[in-house]
């Protein structure tokens, strides 16, 4: 939905002949795991809950991509997992280091199938990660850049599990440490829509918040929605995760200009499902995401408006000053017109911080980026920058 871009490049002619992958276990639940093991006749079924959650903590608590490393499974048990299974990495075609920290990272999961990842520093409790959950997007919020992209396709949970682990590869946060963590949080922020994808979505949760592995608490996974009003339910029941919403207007008429899923379930129905959330409290707050656009959603009415739309809703709302793309109509609101919208907030009770824009120097702010296919690749649009 925000900052993260993909990169589809079909213009490298025919790819020789492969040999099929292995199916990669980092993907799988638990329960999925233990299945494939015994599937493979690596492991019988009476061992394959013991075995399972040995390569559940070698895999996803110490983060090794080479099953010779698992030094308390058996030589032969290894050597047939090795012939049977992967547990290897996407490749990362391209890594840049913001002068901010930002860190972004382009990742092949995939022939021709490429997303980027962007990890932001001193976010949540010490850095976030924003992950995509779809290649593309169906949405067409009229504001963004990364949501003019058509839809190529879910992302699997392994796909989504793999931008946590090359981000973690990347920061040095082998094995999973219990403090002074660097990655703190998840956000589901990137691109596509999470709930068109809930099933591996919350797969993806279920791996990223395994105590044993990754251990991110559901509570620092945060899933961000333009508002499948169906889903929100699953959503707060398969998850625990904590909630987001991409709001940017008070009333039906702009938002369906700004995000046309409005059109489908507008203002009324999406704040029926909110209220409805599982888990919804002052502990469990929801977050509203309002990016401000110049003349259209910034004034001083529109704010009051916000606050009376949310009353009742335990919330805090960010707020997102837009950073431009060519093309666009918009642009952003001022500076102090941001501020005096967010001391109307204020006032009416909520928090309302203002995201300060990340990453703009390798266009991983916000909005910005938007499928390689469609533009220069990323190293001339550097230079362009």
């Amino acid at each position: 939905m925000f900052p993260l871009g993909v990169t589809l490049d079909l213009s490298r002619g025919p790819a020789s002949p492969l040999a099929p992958r292995k199916p990669n276990l980092s993907g799988l639940t638990r329960v999925e795991l233990a299945a494939a093991l015994v599937a493979a006749e690596v492991v019988p079924a009476a061992k394959a809950k013991m075995r399972a959650g040995q390569l559940w903590r070698w895999i996803h608590h110490y983060g090794v991509t080479d099953f010779a490393a698992m030094t308390d499974v058996a030589k032969e048990t290894r050597a047939a997992l090795a012939g049977a299974f992967a547990i290897d990495r996407p490749e990362v075609v391209e890594r840049q280091v913001s002068k901010d920290g930002t860190r972004k990272w382009l990742i092949r999961t995939a022939p021709g199938i490429e997303i980027e990842t962007v990890y932001i520093p001193d976010v949540g409790r010490a850095g976030a990660l924003c992950v995509s959950s779809q290649v593309g997007c169906t949405l067409n919020c009229t504001f963004c850049h990364t949501g003019t992209q058509a839809l190529v396709r879910n992302l699997t949970a392994a796909e989504i599990v793999a931008q946590v682990q090359v981000a973690r590869d990347d920061l040095g946060e082998w094995p999973s440490p219990k403090e002074d963590r660097r990655l703190s949080n998840v956000v589901f922020m990137g691109m596509g829509e999470p709930l068109y994808n809930l099933d591996h979505v919350a797969a993806a949760i279920d791996i990223i918040a395994d105590g044993e592995g990754i251990a991110i608490s559901r509570r620092r996974i945060t899933v961000s929605t333009s508002g499948v009003v169906p889903e929100l339910q699953a959503l707060g029941e398969k998850t625990q995760a904590m909630l987001a919403i991409s709001l940017h207007a008070t009333n039906d008429a702009l938002r369906e200009k700004l995000v046309p899923l409005n059109k489908k379930y507008p203002l009324a129905e999406l704040m029926a499902g909110i209220r409805a959330f599982p888990g919804l409290s002052n502990a469990r707050r929801v977050t509203f995401e309002y990016v401000m656009l110049k003349g259209v959603n910034d004034s001083p009415a529109e704010a009051k408006a916000l606050v009376q739309l949310l009353k009742g809703i335990p919330a805090k709302i960010n707020l997102i000053p837009f950073n431009p793309w060519p093309g666009t109509e918009y642009t952003c609101s001022d500076w102090g017109t941001i501020e005096a919208f967010a001391a109307i907030l204020n006032r009416g009770g909520y928090a309302s911080p203002i995201r300060t824009p990340r990453g703009r120097d390798i266009l991983a702010a916000c909005g910005q980026l938007k499928s390689e296919s469609e533009k220069v690749r990323a190293s001339a649009r550097r230079k362009l920058a």
